[in-house]
């Protein structure tokens, strides 16, 4: 049997009603939410299960609901004998990998992405940038494109998502600019996406320079985990590297498709995607067909899924 790795779902996965039914049954996930909720002062339980939907999705608010329920979900997990070699998340998830990993405690992850939301919406002005999906163009072929919109602004890979699939941010007339040639060179589609910043690019440069001395400030331990970084697809293996690795995150491209391919490559063959939605299970499972390799895929948001897990558990 091969390795276990826990991957973790980055914003845009989030849904009113998210983490509920674990709350409700496990007073374990119970706690971890009303940690969230003392150390932001905000009822944390009404905001993921009730909402209102458009406060769910202010960034500063998104980023540690997602956090808050995925680490939920991950302590009742633990409770039930689970565990991982090796674990990833997608962006914000980075910092739900890092709490597995005791590089940071729950308490000061949850503050600290409540302050890079805020600092990544500050950033840029709501109506100045963008972000967009590009299906079906390879890496070489959408740098031509990114190359040709330059005219128009800053425009730059933000997530290497799939072999099929990369997010493009940026200004939003370069952006757009950029959605119409990649069609023109052949993409299945190219759409803007409903975010509120351009995430991962040059344009955030300063929000990650006022994240640093957020970071500087708390304690921060070598991973008892290892844990693939986004910013270089590489594995941290010391607390030295961990400040660097996040600044850059904040204005880098999500490397997702090489860390998979580096996970798969360490023997890595059943992935666990832990938290709200399952679009990091659908990225895993095109990664791995494109590499030729059979892994196994589970994602655990809810307890329908849960109880699915806990089938394939007693089955092996």
């Amino acid at each position: 049997m091969g390795k276990v790795a826990f991957v973790f779902p980055g914003q845009g996965a989030q849904y009113v009603g998210m983490g509920k039914d674990f709350v409700e049954n496990f007073p374990i996930a119970k706690k971890i939410f009303e940690e969230a909720s003392n150390e932001l002062n905000i009822d944390m339980q009404k905001l993921c299960f009730e909402g209102p939907e458009d406060e769910l999705m202010k960034t500063e608010n998104t980023q540690p609901a997602i956090l808050t329920t995925s680490i939920a979900i991950l302590r009742v997990l633990e409770n039930e004998g689970f565990n991982c070699d090796i674990t990833a998340g997608l962006s914000l998830g980075e910092y739900s990998s890092l709490v597995k990993s005791n590089v940071l405690s729950f308490k000061d992850a949850v503050k600290l992405v409540k302050k890079r939301g805020k600092y990544m919406q500050e950033e840029v002005p709501v109506g100045v940038g963008g972000m967009a999906a590009i299906l079906g163009l390879d890496r070489d072929r959408l740098q031509s494109c990114i190359d040709r919109t330059k005219e128009f602004g800053v425009v730059e890979a933000a997530n290497y998502n799939t072999p099929e699939q990369i997010v493009i941010s940026g200004e939003l007339k370069a952006i757009e600019a950029c959605v119409k040639i990649a069609k023109e060179l052949g993409a299945k589609k190219a759409v803007i996406l409903p975010v509120s910043a351009p995430f991962h690019c040059s344009l955030l440069q300063g929000a990650g320079e006022k994240f640093k001395k957020d970071l500087e400030s708390l304690e921060i331990n070598d991973p008892q985990i290892p844990v693939v970084n986004n910013a270089d697809a590489l594995v941290l293996s010391s607390k030295s590297e961990i400040i660097p690795s996040l600044v850059n995150q904040v204005s880098h491209s999500v490397l997702w498709e090489d860390s998979i391919s580096l996970m798969i490559d360490e023997e890595v063959d059943t992935f666990i995607e832990i938290g709200p939605g399952k679009t990091l299970s659908s990225f895993i499972k095109r990664i791995s067909k494109a590499k030729k390799k059979t892994v196994n895929i589970h994602n655990v948001q809810d307890m329908d899924t849960f109880k699915q897990l806990l089938k394939v558990k007693q089955e092996v």
